[in-house]
């Protein structure tokens, strides 16, 4: 499935078959200067401040609700929390198939580049470590591993939720799930009403839920046999925001348009925001356009990531309201 590669300070490496795009495309300007005054600011705001200005990062530990995996995520406060418990929403985040670490063992760019902006929003957030948690490393690539992993990481998701509902300092029933690539498929696969994660009576399940380029986002991947769902059944609570790039082949727009299109139809609050042109990754930072055909796809059509700024500048201030939304009434 779809992943992050260990290039620009994110992902999986491409291997000797990846090849940079020459001549990296000229973004339209006159798209950029579309942006409101106020998405520019927040854009802004989020992203230029220093790690240490939207918080204390530590890592802690809890189980998986599969029961065996001892979790390692990674929590951060924001800066005006860290002296008073008085409660703040929450965000879990659920990283692509590349895992969450580089091999200097630091979050990929990407993920703390949305912790920052979130953080200082006024957000909690835990980075689930699903991968190094089970000692493993990219699950891109198919095989056993891969499997477990869409399997019982709605379980990890769940078992973030019911640690941060347990602190002191968070509100409970303000908690969303974000995730991208694997991460946003298995969001997918987490907040539908028929989830395997999803522990016996629970009191209060996610707020929201933001996928980004999300794996298995079809008819066909979210119905049975793979999970416990009826075809053209699909069905979720849980409000979702959808961001997908039109450009993308490693998670294909198409198929996710006309999923999320006809749970929509079914009176689901789902929704999808897709950019014209814009590939995999579109939301990271720095990440030149690079073919990846190491990671061919099955019509032999070679996954291709990389930054759109155009779209990276949307999709900050776009999440941030959405969130906002549904985080932040009382």
């Amino acid at each position: 499935m779809a992943t992050l590669i260990r290039r620009a300070g994110f992902g999986n490496r491409a291997g000797r078959g990846a090849r940079r795009f020459r001549g990296r495309a000229r973004r339209d300007m006159g798209q950029a200067m579309s942006l409101s005054p106020l998405k520019i600011a927040l854009l802004l705001l989020a992203l230029a401040l220093p790690a240490t200005a939207a918080g204390a990062q530590t890592t802690v530990n809890f189980t998986s609700l599969d029961g065996t995996t001892n979790l390692v995520a990674h929590l951060t406060r924001p800066a005006d929390n860290l002296e008073s418990d008085a409660p703040r929403p929450a965000v879990v985040l659920m990283h692509g198939c590349s895992g969450l670490l580089d091999k200097k063992g630091r979050i990929f760019a990407l993920y703390r580049a949305w912790a920052r902006a979130l953080a200082v929003q006024g957000y909690v957030t835990l980075i689930v470590d699903s991968a190094t948690s089970r000692g493993l490393g990219q699950t891109c690539s198919r095989g056993p591993d891969t499997l477990t992993m869409w399997r019982d990481r709605p379980k990890d998701g769940y078992a973030a939720l019911q640690y941060l509902q347990a602190q002191p300092f968070v509100k409970a029933n303000r908690i969303a799930l974000m995730g991208w690539s694997q991460g946003g498929g298995v969001a997918l696969l987490t907040i539908n009403d028929k989830s395997n994660g999803r522990p016996p009576g629970l009191a209060q399940d996610f707020a929201a839920s933001v996928s980004f380029y999300p794996g298995v986002c079809s008819d066909q991947l979210q119905s049975k046999p793979f999970t416990q769902v009826e075809p053209q059944s699909w069905a979720t609570k849980v409000p979702l925001l959808v961001l997908i790039g039109e450009a993308d082949v490693w998670t294909p727009f198409k198929p996710c348009d006309e999923f999320i299109a006809a749970a929509k139809g079914r009176g689901n609050p789902v929704e999808l925001k897709s950019y014209p042109g814009a590939v995999h990754a579109f939301d990271a930072p720095g990440l030149p356009r690079t073919e990846l055909p190491a990671y061919r796809m099955r019509d032999g059509s070679i996954p291709v990531i990389g930054t759109d700024r155009a779209a990276r500048a949307d999709a900050f201030p776009r999440v941030l309201e959405f969130l906002k939304q549904h985080l932040d009434a009382n």
